[in-house]
């Protein structure tokens, strides 16, 4: 299936220039280009007409989950036929393996993991590995070790109804794919075998599939409901696929075994031969238990460590990642690269020494600083055609695009940058609170920029206290509780939202109409030039814009903050009048993303059952109730109460407004 488009808007203003330009260079091999565009000049869209032109997989990068998310939306509503699919981190908690040498302390990795996101981790791989009309939305976990793509296809197995398949033969099949069987529930990820069939969940699906038997021979597959079992389709033919990325085949755990005893070996008598016989104890102890569940369950915990013998590869090799799943022409867009690009470059240096204190005290054996993220120029090396995407571009991608800087200036709407107010700090929060105050009498948001979490909080806390309607949002708060938030201000559900540099690039708020910096005059990476021209660019949305900037001196990075905002005002104020345009605020429909909704249910953030209900029609309620009742029975299996309290509630609620109805 090909790329198609859907959309109610056209190309306007520069982006049909923009376009072509970018289609241009492409065709003609050019490997690295930037669009410099402004925040509300429909960079996304932009991108998206490239897209459809272009017709090649795609890798969006985003330096955060929320704003992956707010891409994911973005590119499922232009493109709802074809595969859009999410790939950022699985965990929801994560605590790295550690060793603290001063005070003798050892961290054990600690992991609450998504399910909901591993599951669309595993579509995102399993849509490259079966169709070209594929964009992925990720984060910087996409340079982070995966596995083997080639292991993961030929561990693939075709299931086709008149063929020869036999259910023990498939059984046998599906647990070397890391599949459970558990015939009592199934969940994504199981298998249940019952008489003549096999219900198999592959975690990267919807609904169970089930496959019956005449015998030895297929006789159907079909995709069944995953509450009542009711039957939705039919299929001539299905691939399944693992439900892990790290799989390998046994003949390959048995070669690698070999290789990793060897090496164990080699280290426990070279830290014998240094009198540390602690440690050589440890590694002996840990590996040989580690190497015992390999052979008999095919798996460990943290088999990653091991992947350098799984994949078959050499000492010092990169590993494999997400890029290794895409075709070698696919292209990659670099969202707000003046920030993603250095955050790949990081990744590097910072997850090596934490590893090598772990393989220095006989935790890990030297082969497991080979599961590790990419260094920048395997990055370099992994991608084809580039396109660095930012209003603020940095250093790198203005020195390898040369002269393929396009500029998007000029915004389809016709607004200008946002005029900027420079206020002594001296009175700024009874100011602020003024301001807020008025966008709220006129049903307008805003966004107040601090320097420091505890900020955040504290001045959330103190303008509540004061009458107002905010919230605070930083990196502490999980990525579901931060789209939820996000779509909350979106709604009207408060006026102002309280941040760090998580109110910078890329959100998309057109109901925002001031933007409030606090301690603009502290010079630093959170007040820089890129910054400020980041933070003003939330109010470029809507006609009303407006940014106060609260300082008592006027900084470099502010003068040339301003300075650029002036340049970009005049080439806008000068389109609009040379074409006639008259400004207009953007109006954006709050996208509905239902997995992500799902996911916060689970978290215990849900709808009301209000909303629900308003969302459902009558006769659809009832199989609301028992996906419901049946995710409040796994949360009580997980021994969360407090989430099968709330599902409780809800299912009474509904089932007292379905009483009522009747």
């Amino acid at each position: 299936m090909k790329f198609k488009l859907r959309s109610k808007f056209k190309p306007a203003g520069q982006q049909p220039q923009a376009i072509q330009a970018i289609l241009q260079n492409l065709s003609c091999g050019v490997n690295n280009q930037t669009l410099l565009g402004v925040t509300g000049s429909g960079k996304t869209f932009t991108m998206a007409c490239v897209i459809e032109k272009w017709q090649r997989p795609v890798l969006v990068a985003s330096h955060n989950k929320v704003l992956a998310a707010q891409l994911y939306a973005e590119f499922k509503s232009f493109f709802p036929n074809n595969a859009v699919e999410y790939f950022i981190s699985y965990y929801d908690y994560y605590q790295p393996e550690a060793y603290i040498p001063q005070s003798d302390t050892y961290i054990e990795k600690d992991a609450a993991i998504n399910e909901h996101i591993e599951r669309l981790r595993l579509k995102a791989t399993t849509s490259l590995l079966t169709r070209k009309d594929v964009i992925v939305v990720a984060s910087v976990s996409c340079i982070y070790n995966i596995g083997d793509p080639t292991d993961f296809a030929h561990m693939c197995v075709e299931v086709k109804p008149g063929h020869g398949q036999g259910r023990d033969h498939l059984m046998g099949q599906l647990v070397a794919m890391q599949y459970e069987r558990n015939d009592l529930e199934l969940a994504p990820g199981r298998y249940r075998a019952r008489g003549g069939r096999i219900d198999i969940f592959p975690p990267y699906l919807e609904h169970p599939l089930r496959v019956s038997f005449d015998g030895d021979i297929v006789e159907s597959v079909e995709t069944i409901h995953k509450v009542t079992a009711a039957a939705l389709s039919r299929h001539k033919v299905v691939h399944l696929y693992p439900a892990r990325h790290f799989v390998t085949p046994k003949e390959r755990i048995d070669s690698a075994l070999i290789d990793i005893e060897k090496e164990m070996n080699e280290r426990a008598a070279a830290l014998k031969a240094q009198d540390r016989l602690l440690e050589a104890q440890r590694i002996v102890t840990r590996t040989r238990y580690d190497m015992a569940m390999m052979r008999t369950l095919g798996f460990c915990n943290g088999i990653e460590n091991y992947s350098r013998y799984l994949a078959g590869r050499g000492a010092g090799e990169r590993p494999y990642c997400l890029m290794d799943y895409f075709p070698k022409d696919f292209l990659f867009i670099v969202d707000e690269s003046h920030v993603t690009l250095p955050q790949f470059g990081g990744m590097y240096e910072g997850d090596r020494s934490r590893k090598g204190v772990l393989v220095e005290h006989g935790f890990r054996l030297p082969s497991a600083l080979d599961n590790r993220p990419l260094k920048f120029k395997e990055v370099e090396s992994v991608v084809g055609q580039s396109i660095y995407v930012s209003a603020t571009p940095g250093p790198y991608e203005l020195s390898h695009s040369a002269d393929k800087v396009i500029e998007l200036v000029v915004r389809p709407t016709g607004l200008v940058d946002p005029p900027v107010e420079v206020h002594p700090i001296k009175g700024q929060i009874e100011d602020l609170m003024h301001r807020v105050k008025a966008c709220a009498d006129k049903k307008q948001r805003a966004l107040v920029n601090t320097l420091t979490k505890r900020t955040a909080e504290d001045l959330a806390d103190f303008l509540t206290r004061k009458g107002l309607a905010v919230r605070y949002l930083h990196s502490d708060i999980d990525s579901l509780q931060r789209i939820k938030i996000l779509k909350e201000l979106r709604q009207g559900q408060f006026d102002a939202l309280i941040g760090v540099n998580l109110l910078r690039e890329g959100l998309d708020i057109p109901e925002v109409t001031l933007v409030a910096v606090l301690d603009a005059d502290k010079e630093g990476f959170l007040r820089s030039e890129t910054s400020i021209i980041q933070l003003c660019g939330r109010a470029a949305r809507n006609l009303d814009g407006q940014v106060v900037l609260y300082a008592d001196n006027m900084t470099g990075s502010m003068q040339r903050a301003l300075g650029e905002m002036q340049r970009r005002r005049e080439l806008q104020v000068a389109y609009n009048k040379e074409h006639k345009i008259t400004p207009r605020t953007i109006i954006k429909e709050i996208a509905e993303l239902s997995e992500f909704e799902k996911m916060a249910r689970r978290k215990g953030l849900s709808l009301t059952s209000e909303s629900l209900l308003a969302a459902k029609d009558k006769k659809s309620l009832p199989l609301l109730v028992k996906e419901l009742e049946s995710e409040m029975k796994e949360a009580a299996e997980r021994l969360d109460f407090e989430l099968a309290a709330i599902l409780r509630d809800q299912i009474s609620e509904i089932k007292s407004a379905l009483r009522v109805r009747v």
